[in-house]
């Protein structure tokens, strides 16, 4: 389990540092890729009384939410800011990204995942009137690109880590999988399956999750990506705007309509537009570029599920 930085020998605050410099490469190319085709940087939103209600998506393990008083109104710190992005695109840019805070905390056993964190960053990013497989081929140029890239200008730090060698410039396409495919396959453990046979990044889509991805007749249109040995990266989707829609899924999965006023007012006034996007974990990603071992190896200071260091 990764130790608080003042807890770690030399030769792991070594390692910390490269980890942190291919960190510091993967920021740096990922804003500047997202800015030069044309996003706008949008700042983070830490409380809301809108955000991601993580259900019914089993993918989702929330020992408890947090939820605080200010100025009369209950707020919740940020799960994930699909909504903000969906408002965003709709009423402003047309194509925006934000490195945005998520505080998810986790069931303690998911501590030994080496995969899962209570607080962590994705980089989400939102495209008005675009398709999945728009935001899939998007996704596919700025993996290849970052890894080809950081083998070609970070050498010494992957060298250091011992990743030079074994990490590999992904092919475009990337192999796609169908969810119920893959559960005839390998039944409920399907992810981590999945995880272990391929070599390469890959999608799964069509995988029954919260009200604002996309369905239509049982079918949904959105899709997570999946690295090799390490697991689910990126989630995303094509959004519902239609209001009747929202309101049929949200009654059918038990989710409060009260905490989504303003959406489902933009929504009935048919100012909701439709978009597509996606969350890359940030943690995540670097994690598996420099094959960490556990996610808290990428966080100056973890967030390990169950664990609370001083900083």
């Amino acid at each position: 389990m990764p130790k608080p930085l003042e807890q770690l020998p030399e030769g792991e605050i070594e390692r910390r540092y490269r980890i942190g410099g291919v960190m510091t490469d993967v920021l740096d190319y990922l804003t500047s890729g997202f800015v030069e085709r044309g996003f706008e940087w949008s700042l983070p939103v830490v409380f809301s009384e809108s955000t991601d209600p993580l259900w019914p998506d089993p993918g989702a393990s929330i020992e408890k939410r947090i939820a605080v008083e200010i100025y009369g109104k209950t707020v919740r710190t940020t799960a994930s800011m699909i909504i903000h992005k969906m408002v965003a695109c709709s009423l402003l840019y047309p194509k925006l990204f934000i490195l945005s805070p998520n505080v998810r905390i986790e069931k303690r056993e998911r501590a030994l995942s080496g995969r899962h964190a209570y607080e962590f960053t994705q980089l989400d990013f939102e495209v008005r009137d675009a398709s999945s497989r728009d935001i899939r081929s998007l996704v596919e140029g700025v993996v290849c690109g970052l890894v080809d890239g950081l083998r070609r200008d970070a050498v010494e730090q992957l060298v250091y880590l011992g990743r030079h060698r074994t990490l590999k410039t992904p092919h475009a396409p990337f192999k796609c999988y169908d969810k119920e495919e893959l559960e005839k396959r390998y039944g409920e453990d399907w992810e981590r399956q999945l995880t272990l046979e391929i070599t390469e990044p890959a999608w799964v889509t069509g995988i029954p999750r919260e009200f604002y991805d996309f369905e239509d007749d049982g079918k949904w249109d959105n899709y997570d990506l999946i690295l090799p040995q390490y697991g689910e990266v990126l989630s995303g989707a094509k959004r519902e705007w239609e209001y009747e829609k929202i309101i049929k899924k949200m009654e059918r999965d038990g989710i409060k309509k009260e905490h989504y006023t303003l959406l489902l007012k933009l929504a009935k006034e048919g100012r909701l537009k439709p978009s597509a996007g996606a969350g890359i974990g940030i943690e995540r990603l670097v994690g598996w570029i420099v094959g960490a071992q556990h996610l808290g190896e990428t966080q100056i200071f973890p967030k390990i599920p169950g664990m609370v260091y001083d900083l």
